[in-house]
């Protein structure tokens, strides 16, 4: 008979609170190939801080913002950056900009039942 020894990994976790304006940003490689970290994190703090703290859409409007910066605009050279400095993004550009702060206000059963009473009968 044979024995298998498998290994469990036991990983530590920590808990932090996070503010209205802590996000998680992912996108894929037309937006990094583009913007650095840094460009990224000053671009969503400049839409967020223009945003209510309770306004959802800010989130939406910051992924909308680096998906155009990345995408740039059409000039006679090609696409380029909205400073004109480089070529702007070839590639496909998907950005999600999550937030990672408990909204107390929020539960997900009023979700449902929210989404539910939106379904027609």
């Amino acid at each position: 008979m044979e024995l298998f020894y498998f290994q469990v990994r036991v990983y530590d976790l920590t808990e932090n609170e996070h503010t209205e304006n802590d996000v998680l940003v992912m996108g894929t490689d037309g937006l990094w190939d583009i913007l650095s970290n840094q460009e990224v994190v000053d671009i969503v703090k400049d839409i967020l801080d223009n945003f209510p703290p309770g306004d959802f859409s800010r989130y939406a409007s910051a992924a909308q913002e680096l998906v155009m910066q990345a995408r740039g605009v059409l000039k006679q050279k090609g696409w380029r950056t909205m400073g004109d400095t480089r070529q702007a993004s070839n590639d496909d550009i998907t950005v999600f900009v999550i937030p990672l702060h408990c909204h107390g206000n929020l539960s997900s059963q009023s979700s449902l039942t929210e989404s539910q009473d939106a379904l027609p009968t």
